[in-house]
């Protein structure tokens, strides 16, 4: 064999090497790129059954956790009970809604019905600590004697004046939590809250020192009460409320709640003074005769019979 035989097939060898390695590697590579495509593909469905099941329990979650509505209520409202309405009176005297008109000066005439008191109150609002303060010991006598019935609407009208932490919203949703769970001391409750009240623009009492208010005013259940207020449990519901009486207040004639306090008597707004209980006393007493008045209806006068 010649030397140009040996050569031609010693790069025709060469050659083959290099186109076998050649297709090895173009084979690695086949490979390295399905397996990569593969676990590409394996990831994805993983993150998408991952997101899948994380936006199913959030919406499980959010669907098995009910809208929670306080109990012991009657249109957002909260009675007093005459047990609970006892405040020390102060020295001023004040004239209690039935001293005047004196039903048995009609004959005929049937015992004056007691008047429908209500009030919607902020717990941030200063208005509302002053009527309470100057109102809460004739309130308080006027439910004792039965000449009044007293409800307290709870609302977060200043749910913006708190740095933040919405203490309107919060002391309202507070006071459904013992509205509900102890009832019988809603009204101390209320009191306590509006008679060492926060400044507004402050950060308000804490969900805590809320819980321990309530606890002074002898919440009943009062682990009960405390993890209520400490979850804001009725706040959905507080906002509501505020929303609902901002654009009407039920059986008024077209009145809306504008600001707090809001003290309705027989449905009629007081407009006076919120810090003068004998002004408001008489306020009452004249809604009370009107409607004394307009429904009393005397007795045929007897006639003599020869």
């Amino acid at each position: 064999m010649s030397s140009d035989d040996e050569s031609s097939n010693a790069t025709s060898e060469r050659r083959d090497a290099v186109r076998e390695k050649a297709q090895q590697v173009q084979a690695r590579q086949k490979r390295t790129h399905r397996i990569r495509t593969a676990t590409i593909a394996v990831s994805v469905v993983a993150v998408v059954a991952i997101a899948a099941v994380v936006v199913t329990w959030a919406v499980s979650s959010a669907a098995s956790k009910p809208m929670l509505n306080p109990s012991n209520s009657t249109g957002d409202g909260f009675a007093v009970t005459v047990a609970d309405s006892t405040v020390a009176e102060d020295s001023t005297e004040t004239a209690a809604p039935t001293s005047t008109p004196d039903p048995s000066a009609t004959p005929g005439a049937t015992a004056q019905p007691a008047v429908d008191i209500r009030v919607y109150v902020d717990y941030l609002s200063a208005g509302s600590g002053e009527f309470q303060t100057a109102n809460a010991p004739q309130l308080s006598k006027w439910m004792t004697e039965g000449a009044a019935t007293l409800t307290y609407y709870p609302v977060a009208m200043l749910t913006a004046k708190s740095n933040g932490t919405k203490y309107s919203l919060r002391a309202a949703s507070a006071a459904a939590c013992v509205a509900t769970y102890s009832h019988n001391t809603f009204w101390g409750f209320s009191n306590a809250l509006l008679a060492k009240q926060p400044d507004v623009d402050s950060d308000g009492y804490s969900n805590s020192e809320l819980a321990d208010i309530a606890q002074a005013a002898g919440a009943e259940s009062p682990k009960v009460v405390r993890k209520c207020i400490e979850n804001e449990d009725f706040s959905t519901w507080a906002k509501g409320a505020t929303e609902r009486a901002l654009k009407g207040i039920p059986d008024t004639d077209d009145v809306a709640l504008t600001g707090a306090p809001m003290v309705l008597v027989n449905g009629m707004p007081y407009v006076g003074a919120l810090d003068d209980p004998k002004e408001f006393a008489q306020f009452v007493l004249t809604i009370a005769s009107d409607a004394y008045y307009k429904d009393a209806s005397p007795s045929p006068t007897p006639t003599a019979t020869p």
